[in-house]
């Protein structure tokens, strides 16, 4: 039996997961190999699925929990990848502030089914802006320390760090980072990309597909600190419809960025933030034209990948958040932004899916 080759892609909230499978999966598809990636969250309806169907790279959704408690569900979703669809190097990304799967993942892997599934490193895709906070300048983005040391264990946890979004970067700003990640994770290689503008991804793919992980022995102390950090993120998750009253086309795009400066404005006024807020809209069933945003913090200006090219009277909408929050509060900022919109832009609003959930909310475990 030839082997798959399987990898998890961690990183920070924001860091670029998604983006980044995406651009390797387009570049291994275009050389004649066979990539697919596996969505995964903690809660459904997830934006990064959508948009990678949009893409054309196969896709396939573990939602509801981490890949790290649900490993015969992931071996039974990379051999149907392998057996169905042909895929020969697959990519799951793991919830965006998650640690472990070296150990709930790779370990039992290696132990269980090295026949069949050969590991690619275990790659870590870094922000720059988040790497700041724990850099020299110590750099204060309004996020708790908590969540800090949650980045701290992934950068541990890695085989690979990979800087993302250098497009944003000088020179002598990408060899400051390259240089701290390389005091802070001696011995584990950096390469620095731009998923989004598909800078150097072609040197990030022959690196994980000719190398293997070294499945380090890495464990997560699941203390009193670990608790505190997981406690401070709240899930939250969406889709709907809008539809104009009218019938009249309009610009969605601007309904879209109402809507997050709302989320963002009722954020601030509870002293709050959202490390990742992310919304993909669709006029038609085959997703030829969307849009998709995203805001890494209340201080940030939104991101769009892609914008809505025309008018329409109405779209599908998924918002998922990743927030700094306790779960009503953030529920009620949510609902008062759409609310908002639907007034100012006379829209009508059909909910067809929600749920808002902290990791320490009672019931949760």
């Amino acid at each position: 039996m030839s082997q798959t080759k399987f990898m998890v892609v961690s990183g920070f909230l924001g860091a670029g997961k998604t983006t980044t499978m995406i651009a390797m999966a387009e570049c291994i598809n275009g050389r004649n190999g066979n990539a697919a990636i596996i969505a995964n969250d903690l809660g459904a309806n997830l934006v990064d699925t959508n948009l990678t169907q949009t893409t054309g790279c196969k896709v396939v959704e573990i939602a509801s929990g981490c890949i790290c408690y649900q490993m015969d569900n992931l071996v039974d979703q990379v051999r149907r990848l392998r057996d169905k669809d042909g895929a020969r190097f697959i990519m799951s990304d793991i919830p965006g502030c998650g640690v472990g799967a070296l150990e709930h993942v790779y370990h039992p892997l290696a132990r269980d089914c090295a026949d069949e599934i050969s590991l690619a490193p275990f790659m870590v895709v870094a922000d720059p802006e988040r790497l700041r906070m724990i850099m020299p300048e110590k750099a204060d983005i309004n996020l708790p320390e908590e969540l800090v040391y949650l980045l701290k264990l992934q950068l541990e946890e890695a085989d690979l760090v990979v800087l993302n979004k250098i497009d944003l970067l000088t020179e002598e700003d990408i060899a400051r980072y390259v240089d701290f990640l390389k005091t802070a994770c001696p011995d584990i290689p950096v390469i620095c990309i731009s998923a989004r503008e598909r800078t150097n991804i072609d040197e990030l793919v022959d690196f994980v597909t000719t190398k293997l992980s070294a499945v380090k022995n890495f464990k997560v102390n699941y203390d009193e600190k670990f608790d505190q950090a997981e406690g401070k993120l709240t899930w939250y998750n969406r889709r709907l419809f809008f539809k104009t009253n009218s019938s009249a086309a309009i610009d969605y795009n601007a309904v879209i960025d109402d809507m997050i400066e709302s989320i963002r404005m009722g954020l601030i006024e509870r002293k709050r933030n959202v490390p990742h807020l992310k919304t993909f809209a669709t006029a038609h069933e085959d997703g030829s034209d969307f849009s998709k945003a995203s805001l890494i913090g209340v201080d940030y200006d939104t991101e769009y990948e892609r914008t809505l090219e025309r008018e329409h009277d109405k779209v599908r909408m998924i918002i998922n958040a990743r927030a700094v929050c306790e779960s009503r509060p953030l529920a009620r900022i949510v609902d008062d932004a759409v609310d908002e919109v639907c007034d100012r832009y006379d829209l009508d609003c059909q909910i067809f899916f929600t749920e808002c959930f902290g990791m320490t909310d009672e019931g949760r475990r």
